[in-house]
């Protein structure tokens, strides 16, 4: 949260030039704003393999749309010789454009510029910023490379975090939130980013830490890196803090930029639709990817890209709880979000975090319109000792929740298996899904025939005089009786059994009436999710 010393600057204040005409000083001042803290440190910045403010802005926007806000704004501290290290927009560039055509708010922090530090006047210009993208029902983009707070302004600088993050908060299910960290993101810093909907992480550049490497030494004795402590494969992978990473900010501002091309200005407004080009019709062949042995592993992102347009499944948080899927895709056009077990990473079960991970996205997706398709093959919860004791029940009563209480267009499709209370959690119709679909040779059941009959013919098995022999048999019947897709459909439970090659025509069918669908739930402020 050091603030350093920023390089020698042109004086805003300066007076004109000699028979200076009022727009020659207007282009002189905007010349000044424009270079932040100096040449020195914009070439500082450039060594650090890091782009300056403006230009990352100048990337993500399209060409000649930025409009800047409070360009020269300065801060109005006098402590610690403040007064002598002012800079026309102080640390951080505000304003809007667009992205393909879409408007989109963004503020970008100026490292250059006294460390990118948050004091009074960059608290308040992001303020302005954050209050127009809600007043106008737009997303709101923010760059963050700061040293934190401004030391120098004292309590004024944790002033401008806690309005930040009211405006955060505010900002929640009513406009995209996105972040990118481009360099440090440090103490009070952090918690910006985490309250926004996503964020993206430059790889070797970015680093978000609460304390640092040093402090956690003094304190604990520990000795770690920046990398390992706060950096983006950590967060990616560790924290789940991060939802994507890129080799470098070019990648990560188009990434943002993708993001943006599945969500909706804001809470009211539709998706934005395009015409698709893949056939709706197209018979997908995925149904040979999914082994017939419920528990050999394979990779459902093979399914997912075989039943949503061609090139569209975009994961998000895809290094954190891989054991299940989550990310936007295009079904003809149309954007949804996708929730899927992956068998390929601790057999697809359902865990602490993947319960955190699924519940977010379900509830990001139900806050912004995106009809959400989910993909069932799981064994059930986790089972053990350090699962239970760190709350396995309350963490997925998350997951329930958040399909419970979605309103949005809900298909489920059971690949190979959905057993116990994963059954349940995972889209099941009882939690409100419109429609449920189960392969060929699906099973659903309190438990697995081998788990079923261990405990139904324990004695029988035993007394057996070839105990697997037996327990097979018991194993075949089980499954021909109760674990088998037509024992669901029999009650209602699955809407139909379906050929996997029509699994993308029958969804694509499903969204086209789903999309009138509407929904009236008792009046209430908000309910009490297990957070």
């Amino acid at each position: 949260m050091a603030t350093e010393d920023p390089a020698d600057a042109t004086d805003a204040d300066a007076g004109p030039a000699t028979d200076e005409s009022p727009l020659e000083e207007l282009r002189r001042r905007r010349e000044a704003a424009e270079l932040g803290g100096g040449e020195d440190r914009i070439e500082a910045q450039h060594e650090k393999g890091k782009k300056t403010a403006r230009e990352r802005i100048d990337y993500f926007l399209d060409d000649g749309s930025f409009v800047e806000f409070d360009a020269f704004v300065e801060h109005q501290s006098t402590n610690f010789d403040m007064e002598e290290r002012k800079y026309a927009g102080d640390g951080v560039v505000t304003g809007y454009g667009e992205v393909d055509g879409r408007t989109v708010f963004v503020f970008a922090h100026d490292f250059t510029v006294l460390g990118g530090s948050v004091g009074e006047a960059v608290g308040e210009k992001v303020c302005k910023v954050m209050d127009r993208a809600i007043d106008n029902g737009v997303p709101i983009v923010g760059l963050n490379d700061s040293a934190g707070a401004r030391i120098q302004e004292g309590i004024d600088s944790l002033v401008g975090f806690a309005k930040i993050f009211r405006r955060n908060t505010e900002a929640s299910g009513l406009i995209p939130q996105i972040s990118g960290i481009m360099g440090p993101c440090a103490g009070g810093a952090t918690y910006s980013p985490a309250l926004t909907d996503f964020t993206v992480m430059v790889e070797d550049t970015s680093h978000m830490m609460i304390t640092g490497p040093d402090v956690i030494e003094t304190v604990t004795g520990e000795e770690i890196s920046m990398a390992e402590l706060g950096g983006a494969k950590t967060h990616a992978a560790e924290s789940g803090v991060a939802h994507r990473t890129a080799a470098s900010e070019e990648d990560a501002l188009d990434d943002i930029k993708r993001l943006l091309s599945y969500l909706p200005q804001n809470n009211v407004e539709d998706p934005p639709k395009v015409d698709s080009w893949d056939d709706p019709h197209r018979r997908c062949e995925v149904g040979d990817v999914v082994p017939n042995e419920p528990r050999k592993p394979y990779d459902v992102t093979t399914v997912l890209d075989g039943v949503v347009d061609e090139g569209s499944l975009f994961e998000v948080h895809g290094d954190f709880a891989r054991n299940i899927v989550t990310g936007f895709a295009r079904m003809d056009g149309q954007p949804v979000g996708i929730v899927a077990n992956q068998p390929r990473v601790n057999a697809g079960t359902l865990d602490i975090e993947a319960s955190q991970k699924g519940a977010r996205f379900v509830r990001f997706c139900d806050s912004f319109n995106l009809p959400i398709l989910t993909f069932v093959d799981v064994p059930g919860f986790m089972p053990g000792t350090e699962q239970e004791h760190n709350g396995i029940i309350r963490h997925g009563a998350k997951l329930i929740y958040a399909y419970a209480e979605a309103t949005v267009p809900l298909c489920t499709v059971i690949l190979r298996k959905a057993y116990g209370g994963a059954y349940i959690v995972m889209g099941s119709k009882f939690l409100g899904a419109d429609t449920n679909y189960a392969w060929p040779g699906a099973e659903t059941a309190v438990l697995g025939p081998r788990g079923a009959v261990n405990i139904l013919y324990a004695d029988e098995i035993e007394a057996a005089d070839n105990p697997d022999e037996r327990r097979q048999e018991l194993m075949d019947e089980f499954r021909e009786e109760f674990a088998n897709p037509y024992s669901a459909a029999k009650r209602g439970y699955v809407d139909d059994v379906i050929e996997p090659g029509t699994t993308r025509e029958r969804l694509i069918r499903d969204l086209g009436v789903l999309d009138r669908k509407r929904t009236d739930s008792p009046p209430k402020d908000h309910g009490n999710v297990q957070l």
